[in-house]
C-alpha cells in the first residue's frame, strides 16, 4: 500500500487511512513524502514493514534514523516527484549505500535485468517499477497508455513545477509543454493548477485521450518495448539477470 504523507489546505484523513490499513491486514506500507515518524508506531504495533521512500541521501539517513524497515531510494529518472536535487542513480544508489545500513530498493529508470544487475551491484536488494508495470496486461489503464510508453523513447518526458521546487515527471505531451510555458511567463500555481490537476490526469488514464491532462511516467520508456503480463516481466527479468551474472560477468572476472 502507498501512503504518500503532504502538506494540504484541507489535509486528507490520513489517521483513517492508517486504520483502515491495519484492519485490512495490509503487510507493507510504502511512505512518501513528509516523515513518517508520527505514523510508525500503531504502523509498526500492528506487525507492519514500513518502505519510506526518499530522493535524497540525507532524506535516507533521516528515515533511518526515525526506525523504517527499508528505503526506497529514487533517483531522478523516475515518473513523479524527484526531488531537487537531480542527482541519478548512478551516483544516488552507491551514495546512499556508504551510509544506510537497512536494506534499500532502487527506484526510478528500471524496468530489465540490466537494471537488476545494476541495482544489486550498487548496493541495493531490488528494484521499484512503477512506469514498467504501466505496460502490461494486468495494469488497469487504457490500452492507448500502453502503446504510447512502448513507441516513446528516453526524451519523452518533461518536467514541469521546476521553478517552484516542486518538480514533477510526466509525459511530455501539450498539456505538459503549456505548463511549463505558463511557469516561465510568472504564472502562479493557482493559474496553473486546472489544467494539470489530477482529475484531468485520471481521464487519460480512464478514456486514452492522451492530451486530456497530465501523466506520470519516467524515462524508463527508452527501454520497454513490449506489454508482457506481470508475471513474463518479472519472471523474464529474474531469468536474464540470473543469466548475466553466471555468464557475460563471471566470463568478466575469469579474464
Amino acid at each position: 500500500m502507498n501512503l504518500t504523507f503532504l502538506p494540504a489546505a484541507r489535509p486528507p484523513d490520513y489517521p483513517g487511512y492508517v486504520r483502515v490499513i491495519v484492519e485490512t491486514g495490509v503487510k507493507i506500507v510504502e511512505t512518501a513524502g513528509n516523515n513518517p515518524q508520527k505514523w510508525l508506531p500503531a504502523l509498526k504495533d500492528a506487525g507492519i514493514k514500513v518502505i519510506h521512500k526518499c530522493t535524497s541521501v540525507r532524506h535516507g539517513v533521516s528515515a533511518e534514523k526515525v526506525g523504517v524497515d527499508a528505503i526506497s531510494m529514487d533517483g531522478f529518472e523516475c515518473a513523479g516527484h524527484p526531488g531537487e536535487d537531480d542527482i541519478p542513480n548512478l551516483v544516488l544508489l552507491p551514495a546512499a549505500a556508504n551510509v544506510i545500513k537497512i536494506p534499500m530498493l532502487a527506484s526510478g529508470g528500471f524496468g530489465d535485468a540490466r537494471g537488476l544487475v545494476a541495482a544489486l551491484a550498487l548496493g541495493c536488494e531490488g528494484i521499484n517499477m512503477g512506469t514498467r508495470f504501466m505496460a502490461t496486461k494486468e495494469a488497469p489503464i487504457h490500452q492507448n497508455v500502453k502503446e504510447k510508453l512502448v513507441s516513446s523513447d528516453e526524451r519523452s518526458t518533461s518536467l514541469i513545477f521546476r521553478t517552484m521546487r516542486n518538480t514533477s515527471r510526466v509525459y511530455g505531451n501539450s498539456v505538459a509543454k503549456k505548463a511549463i510555458e505558463m511557469e516561465h511567463d510568472g504564472k502562479t500555481i493557482k493559474e496553473i493548477g486546472p489544467i494539470v490537476a489530477g482529475a484531468k490526469g485520471r481521464v487519460v488514464y480512464e478514456t486514452g485521450d492522451m492530451e486530456h491532462g497530465v501523466w506520470s511516467a519516467g524515462t524508463v520508456m527508452g527501454i520497454i518495448k513490449d506489454i508482457p503480463t506481470c508475471r513474463e516481466l518479472v519472471e523474464r527479468i529474474v531469468r536474464e539477470a540470473e543469466e548475466m551474472i553466471r555468464g557475460r560477468l563471471s566470463r568478466a572476472i575469469a579474464a
